[in-house]
């Protein structure tokens, strides 16, 4: 059985996947999650090494695939040049270049744009189509989960992150999958599609459902897991 190292995206937290962590156990495979450090100075060398090492607190002894979610495309990556990983998975993911900062991307591939289209086809406009966390996230997310994740007020990744540029001279030479929210609001589907293109020449897997994939279709995103395994 394989062993799934679920990367979380800004919020760092563990806890994003808890809805999709049971079905992997209950098929056979080990699963890997973590908190990324929170601490101010930490960069995405400091979230690679965190990873890695709770790989090695808890791997199997099977194939190894790492998910990465959101700004997790940023940081999962990296594993690969640490550990011999089998497969890559990104998870309506931010996809960088060599030398490109998480800050620099936004710009880079034009999502402020992108998502501010998305909100004005879909009928937002004024400040109806200026970003909310509740509406762009969590809009098909089951409410009491919605609640649970705002009580927890987890904060946000630290600047170092968005600050160093990302240090791989090459995109890791690891089967690659791209999973993609149809009705992501954050990352609409045609943008994904030509950013994933562009710097992966990749094609996307399209699933129902928005950012939080793992909240709010964990069963859809566990079979497309599975899928690979």
């Amino acid at each position: 059985m394989a062993t799934y190292v679920l990367v979380p995206g800004a919020e760092g937290a563990a806890w994003y996947w808890h809805r999709v962590v049971p079905g992997l156990r209950a098929r056979g495979h080990e699963v890997v999650t973590l908190d990324l450090p929170a601490d101010p100075s930490c960069d995405l060398d400091d979230f690679a090494d965190a990873i890695t090492a709770a790989i090695d607190a808890a791997a199997g002894p099977g194939p190894l695939t790492v998910v990465g979610q959101s700004l997790g495309g940023f940081s999962a990556p990296l594993v690969c040049a640490r550990r011999t990983v089998d497969r890559l998975v990104l998870l309506n993911a931010m996809v960088p270049r060599p030398g490109e900062t998480a800050g620099e991307w936004w710009d880079d591939t034009g999502q402020p744009e992108a998502r501010e289209r998305f909100a004005f086809d879909g009928g937002r406009r004024g400040a109806d189509a200026a970003f909310d966390l509740r509406t762009d996230f969590f809009h098909d997310v089951p409410a009491d989960i919605t609640e649970r994740a705002f009580a927890a007020d987890p904060g946000g990744p630290p600047a170092g992150v968005f600050q160093q540029p990302w240090p791989l001279a090459t995109w890791p030479d690891v089967p690659t999958r791209v999973l993609q929210g149809r009705d992501d609001r954050f990352f609409p589907f045609a943008f994904q599609q030509r950013v994933v293109r562009d710097r992966l020449g990749l094609p996307l897997e399209p699933l129902p459902g928005g950012h939080l994939l793992a909240l709010s279709q964990p069963e859809e995103l566990l079979a497309a897991l599975l899928r690979d395994s």
